[in-house]
C-alpha cells in the first residue's frame, strides 16, 4: 500500500492468510517466472531474480516449486506461459486512488474482471494517467525489526543504507520500510546484507506522493475493494494512497 500508511503492516500479516489460500504462493511464482524470462534463470547475475526467490522463501513456497519456476522462466524446460503486464488506475471512497498491477495470459479476462471487482465493491474506474500522477516508482525494502541474531532499530538500518541510496526509513510498528530510488533497490538490499542485517522484501513499488486520511467508513471501504481486487488471480499488486491512522484501525479492528 501506501509508503506511510498503518496499512502496511496490516497487509503483511494480511499476505500469512493468503499463503494459507495458495493465492500468494501463485503470484510468487508468477513472479519468479518472469524475473527469470526477463533476466536469465541465474539468480547470481539477475538481482530481480534473486529478490524473488527470497521473498518466496520467506514465505515457505517449496523449493521444488521455485526451481520449476526458474527453469520454465527461463526456457529450461516446458510449459512457460507468456504474460503481460496491465496497469488499471481506480477511485474507492474518499477520493482514495489505486494502481492495480495485473500479469495475465488473458487481457480481455482480466479487465473483465478488475471491472466487476471495481464496480461491485464502490469503486469506479479512473482515466489514464489520473492515478498513476500520484504515484512514483521507489525501490521498497522491509526489514523486520524482530530478527533471530538480534533487535534491528532505525539507526542501524539507516547507518546500514544511507550511502547505498536510502532516502527514508519509515517505522511501520514491526518492521522498517527503505525507500529508495528505484534504481538503488539492489544496492539498499546489499548494503542491509553486508551489514548482517536480514530483510523480508526487496521491490520496486509504486509509492504514494501524498497520502488521503480516511475515517472509519471510508477505510472500511476501500479495504473491502482492495481485498476483492487482490482476490483476483491475474492481479500481482495493489498499490494505495489510503492513510489510515492507528485511531482508525482501532476503530476497525472494534467492529
Amino acid at each position: 500500500m501506501s509508503g506511510h500508511s498503518k496499512w502496511a503492516t496490516t497487509k503483511h500479516k494480511k499476505a500469512a492468510i493468503d499463503a494459507k489460500r495458495g493465492k500468494l504462493f501463485a503470484k510468487l511464482i508468477k513472479n519468479i517466472e518472469i524475473a527469470a524470462k526477463m533476466g536469465g534463470p541465474d539468480p547470481s547475475g539477475n538481482p530481480t531474480l534473486y529478490d524473488a526467490i527470497q521473498k518466496a522463501k520467506k514465505q515457505s513456497v517449496p523449493n521444488k516449486n521455485i526451481d520449476s519456476a526458474v527453469k520454465r522462466g527461463g526456457g529450461l524446460e516446458g510449459g512457460g506461459v507468456n504474460y503481460e503486464t496491465i496497469m488499471y488506475e481506480v477511485y474507492g471512497a474518499a477520493g482514495v486512488g489505486i494502481l492495480v498491477e495485473c500479469l495475465t495470459d488473458n487481457k480481455n479476462r482480466a479487465a473483465m474482471e478488475v471491472r466487476t471487482a471495481v464496480t461491485r465493491n464502490g469503486g469506479t474506474m479512473a482515466d489514464p494517467g489520473s492515478v498513476s500522477r500520484l504515484f512514483t516508482r521507489k525501490g521498497v525494502v522491509l526489514v523486520a525489526k524482530a530478527q533471530e541474531s538480534q533487535e534491528v532499530t532505525e539507526d542501524d538500518v539507516l547507518e546500514a543504507t544511507l550511502d547505498a541510496g536510502a532516502e527514508e526509513v519509515n517505522d511501520h510498528g514491526e518492521s522498517f520500510q527503505v525507500l529508495s530510488d528505484s534504481n538503488d533497490v539492489v544496492a539498499v538490499r546489499t548494503a542491509l546484507q553486508e551489514a548482517g542485517v536480514d530483510y523480508d522484501s526487496a521491490e520496486v513499488e509504486f509509492v504514494a506522493s501524498m497520502d488521503i486520511p480516511v475515517d472509519a467508513e471510508a477505510a472500511g471501504k476501500v479495504f473491502k475493494l482492495i481485498d476483492a481486487l487482490e482476490d483476483l488471480d491475474d492481479v500481482q499488486n495493489v498499490f494505495s494512497n489510503v492513510d489510515v491512522s492507528e485511531e482508525v484501525m482501532a476503530e476497525l479492528d472494534a467492529e
